[in-house]
């Protein structure tokens, strides 16, 4: 058999079927992969820097021999771990550029009796194919929008339940978005993987069916939302959820008085300058006193005040929807959506 070499957009395309073999270092695979793919190490993080230190200061082929001196040994254990990650025996690999490494593990596996596809350009060609990508979104999004408390990315939940296209952005970023976005969270993804990610949410959804996304900065924590995608999202009509002050502070309350005290001070003293010293303190008494609801009050003051900002006056949408909420259910308020974007469909 020989090696096929195909082209991102088409990888992709198979990866339901195909598994695919990402050949870097742990280090690399770990900074950001292609979602879905499987890290299988040509090189250790300490090879690799050892044979790149070889290659640029001595010659090539020092270099060269120095990595058969490291994959000789283990190349019985490449072969079963793609057994293992690969039982059908079809196989697609890349390397960072689609070079040597992809080119070597490709040639092991192809002896072994692998149908083996290989991405022409590596890591790096798929990289630029989905942020082009990205900066070229035009799908029918919603966004849900609503100030801090309202509920939204239940909401979110709730129409997709109910049968509704949504991308959760927050659950990508692992970040809520706010200064106390990150309690409870995984550490968050790197930028780059934070959009690979997002592509592949996007590419499992149908572009000509509505998708529902939560009003977002375009920084969510410390990734951002892509340009193109992030303008998409801009241009897209907002359903303002307008929900009680009471039921905003009881689920804030909800949210957050679990974790602890130290965790909460520390969060209020990011947006110290913002809140103003006389608010801060009044949120540190409220704290040491467990009076949660007060804590929250004083948070939504500074929240409100930058939400109307941020979505009204920076961004000037041209298209907002006020949807009242009378009850604080996500499963009737996206009923309430779902009837409302309909209507407005037509």
């Amino acid at each position: 058999m020989a090696i096929i070499y195909i082209s991102p957009k088409e990888a992709i395309a198979q990866l339901k079927d195909i598994p695919m073999l990402d050949v870097r270092t742990p280090a690399e695979f770990g900074e950001a992969h292609i979602t879905g793919a499987h890290n299988l190490p040509l090189f250790s993080n300490e090879e690799r820097a050892e044979v790149g230190t070889l290659y640029k200061q001595v010659s090539p082929k020092k270099a060269f021999l120095r990595g058969l001196e490291f994959v000789g040994p283990k190349m019985r254990e490449l072969v079963e771990q793609a057994e293992a990650l690969a039982p059908a025996g079809k196989v697609q690999l890349h390397c960072w550029r689609g070079g040597q490494r992809s080119s070597s593990v490709g040639w092991l596996l192809d002896l072994s009796g692998f149908e083996v596809q290989v991405i022409k350009g590596g890591y790096k060609a798929y990289r630029t194919w989905v942020q082009a990508e990205l900066a070229q979104v035009k799908a029918n999004f919603l966004i849900v929008g609503g100030p801090t408390g309202a509920g939204k990315t239940e909401v979110i939940h709730a129409l997709k339940t109910a049968g509704e296209q949504i991308i959760d952005l927050e659950k990508l970023a692992h970040h809520k978005g706010s200064t106390f976005g990150a309690l409870g969270e995984a550490p968050q993804p790197t930028v780059r993987q934070f959009e690979n990610d997002l592509w592949e949410a996007y590419r499992q959804l149908d572009p000509d069916r509505r998708i529902w996304l939560e009003n977002e900065s375009r920084a969510i924590g410390r990734v951002y939302i892509p340009e193109g995608f992030w303008k998409t999202m801009t241009e897209a009509p907002l359903f303002d959820l307008q929900v009680g002050h009471h039921d905003r502070l009881n689920r804030l309350v909800q949210q957050y008085a679990s974790f602890s005290d130290a965790q909460l001070t520390e969060a209020f003293g990011r947006i110290r300058k913002r809140l103003g010293g006389q608010n801060l303190k009044a949120a540190f008494e409220a704290l040491e006193k467990k009076d949660y609801h007060k804590a929250a009050e004083i948070a939504l003051v500074y929240y409100d005040k930058a939400y109307h900002h941020h979505t009204f006056e920076k961004l000037g949408r041209q298209t907002v929807y006020s949807v009242p909420v009378e009850k604080d259910d996500p499963a009737q308020t996206a009923q309430t959506l779902i009837a409302f974007a309909n209507q407005k469909r037509h």
